[in-house]
């Protein structure tokens, strides 16, 4: 698990290897992401925004902006936490994210940025 903690926020990343199958003749490689935010200051902050870079081995970096995560833009109380589960599909067997989290503090409403560390994705076989 891969784990920091920007401005009272701990973002920890748990990744796994889902398989491989075929889609448009090409061998693709499935990889899944747990994410747990955890709120250790003690303002109730909303998360509004992501930003990705993904590393593929075989492909040139591709970022990806989003609103919110999965949908939800989760209000989190100092002390809690959320948890969300996510993947990404590569053109190889090995490569890696990297990205932060747009939040927004509700008591005062400044927004801030959160780093989400590199993780990194690797299907068993292709490790020694």
């Amino acid at each position: 698990m891969i784990t920091q903690v920007t401005k009272g926020i701990k973002v920890s990343v748990q990744t796994s290897f889902e398989g491989t199958f075929f889609k448009n003749y090409k061998m693709h490689y499935a990889f899944g992401y747990t994410i747990t935010i955890e709120n250790q200051s003690a303002q109730t902050v909303q998360l509004t925004a992501r930003h990705w870079d993904i590393f593929d081995s075989l492909k040139e970096m591709e970022t990806v902006d989003g609103e919110g995560v999965i949908g939800k833009k989760p209000v989190i109380k100092p002390g809690k936490s959320h948890t969300y589960s996510s993947g990404c599909l590569l053109a190889s067997p090995i490569g890696a994210m990297r990205g932060h989290y747009r939040m927004v503090d509700l008591a005062s409403a400044t927004d801030f940025m959160v780093d989400v560390p590199t993780f990194k994705f690797a299907a068993p076989f292709a490790l020694n």
